[in-house]
């Protein structure tokens, strides 16, 4: 059933990538998945932010769901050939990830590249929020530079450029955006160049 929703995601995005296809909104951990490269696909939303003469900003944000924790560890598992105990382990490293956190993987291009500073803390020039359905809004606990190679980047992050920075936000599991009565959820990023808003809606 999992799986058959994973694809009807896909199929629906395939047909309409104007309007992003709803997705589970629930802290389940599902069974059985899609593709990887689907189930990121599916989570993965895109904004971009223009200025007078350029554009400012443009950020692909991947939200680790309980679905993309179970896709990755099936990658890896599938990856690394592992099969019994050995993938059970993998599986339930994932399980316990999707518990914890939410975490949001941010790949980002700014026109001044200087403005790409999202590791810097209170120093960045750009603010996040991770705001449920209710409208309140929830500051990350940390924000962390990706610095794996860019090959490594592009398998996990397919949207990743040479000149994009890769970033995990984390955000604490009070936000609370992952529940079964949820209707959305949205990522805001903003600074005084203005700013965008990534939404992920339920079915």
């Amino acid at each position: 059933m999992i799986r058959a929703a994973a694809a009807a995601l896909v199929l629906a995005l395939a047909a309409c990538s104007s309007a992003p296809a709803p997705v589970p909104l629930t802290p389940e951990f599902p069974a059985s998945v899609g593709t990887y490269e689907d189930v990121t696909w599916a989570w993965t939303r895109r904004a971009v932010l223009r200025g007078d003469y350029q554009q400012a900003l443009e950020v692909h944000a991947t939200f680790r769901s309980p679905m993309w924790h179970a896709a990755y560890a099936a990658l890896q598992v599938q990856h690394r050939h592992l099969a019994g105990a050995a993938a059970n382990q993998v599986f339930g490293e994932a399980r316990a990830a999707s518990e914890g956190d939410y975490q949001i993987a941010l790949a980002v291009v700014t026109y001044d590249p200087r403005e790409n500073d999202l590791d810097r803390g209170p120093r960045s020039i750009w603010r996040l929020a991770l705001v449920d359905d209710a409208g309140r809004e929830t500051a990350p606990i940390e924000i962390v530079r990706d610095r794996r190679p860019l090959e490594v980047l592009r398998a996990e992050l397919p949207e990743v450029t040479e000149f994009a920075k890769v970033y995990i936000a984390t955000f604490p599991r009070s936000a609370n955006v992952l529940r079964p009565d949820a209707r959305a959820m949205t990522l805001k990023m903003w600074s005084s160049r203005g700013g965008v808003a990534l939404v992920w809606k339920a079915p």
